[in-house]
């Protein structure tokens, strides 16, 4: 389910703003839309297409057309703004906040923020960080793990295997990034980002042992934060009435969020190493992006007419 909205505490406090006027609501104010606007046409009376949700930005050229208002006509402007019930106006680059402004915002009951940060910088960090927060998500069963560089969510039935080929992976030397929850942001059209809850961070469990915290067994270098998700195993118990790929020509998706991850289906049996199997997928699915397949080219040795198996 996606977030609806972002506490503008939250955005004060995650890049340090500082609050140069406190409309007393603060603490309840949400940012819903995942954009900023730099109100140069608001200011100068030009409402149409105007979008009142978003977090208004004033940099160098805003307050310099400011300036050039007389006391009465930058008051009458700014409250114009203000009585459109936008969620905030942060000035940038340290620029003093007018005195007819804070009469506006006092009136209109709006908070003025500021930070030291150039324009350009802030609003791209800012529209980030929202694109971010407000992202669609779903919260998975499964385990995230990073392999030589790739995203892989590993998922199956409980008790199939998943979380001890998440240690095994490990000590592997690659990263954990979830087990047993992930939570699944979709941050663009093409990209998913994967994170544990703060309650499960770096935790894993074992049956038969219990919880273990991998990052003060392993060390920090052992654990991740989030990673985009590139591929998913799907691991299920050996089925031997079931007849599975062995040559990797089929090519399986699965879809998270309205985007279709590259997949794959393992069965699992005795015997059999999981993960240096999740490993080798994760090399290979990284081959192919660089342009090579070892089962096709298997196929153009066999077929060198061209022939595809089917």
């Amino acid at each position: 389910m996606p977030y609806s909205s972002v506490f503008l505490s939250d955005i004060v406090k995650y890049f340090d703003l500082e609050v140069v006027y406190d409309s007393g609501d603060i603490e309840e104010r949400r940012i819903r839309v995942a954009d900023v606007t730099r109100p140069g046409l608001q200011l100068a009376g030009y409402y149409d297409h105007f979008g009142p949700d978003r977090i208004q930005m004033v940099g160098n050229m805003e307050h310099a057309y400011l300036e050039h208002l007389t006391s009465a006509e930058r008051k009458r402007s700014l409250l114009a703004l203000f009585n459109k019930e936008i969620p905030a106006l942060i000035i940038t680059r340290n620029h003093e906040a007018h005195t007819e402004m804070m009469q506006a915002a006092a009136e209109a009951k709006v908070p003025i923020l500021r930070t030291e940060q150039a324009t350009s910088d802030f609003s791209s960090a800012l529209v980030k960080y929202l694109k971010n927060e407000l992202a669609p998500r779903v919260s998975m069963h499964g385990v995230l793990v990073e392999v030589n560089g790739e995203g892989i969510l590993i998922l199956g039935e409980s008790g199939v295997g998943k979380s001890e080929t998440a240690l095994e992976i490990v000590k592997r030397g690659h990263r954990l990034i979830a087990d047993d929850q992930v939570e699944i942001r979709k941050v663009s059209e093409t990209t998913l980002l994967g994170s544990a809850p703060d309650v499960i961070k770096h935790l894993i469990e074992i049956r038969g042992i219990g919880i273990l915290d991998v990052k003060e067994l392993y060390g920090v270098s052992s654990v991740k934060a989030q990673e985009s998700i590139d591929f998913v195993i799907n691991l299920e118990l050996w089925d031997e009435k079931k007849t599975y790929d062995r040559l990797g020509l089929t090519e399986e998706t699965t879809e998270i969020l309205g985007i279709k991850v590259p997949s794959l289906t393992i069965p699992v049996g005795p015997g059999r190493n999981l993960a240096i199997i999740v490993e080798a997928a994760a090399i290979n699915y990284r081959v192919k992006k660089m342009g090579y397949n070892a089962a096709q080219d298997l196929v153009s040795r066999v077929f060198p007419g061209g022939t595809q198996l089917t």
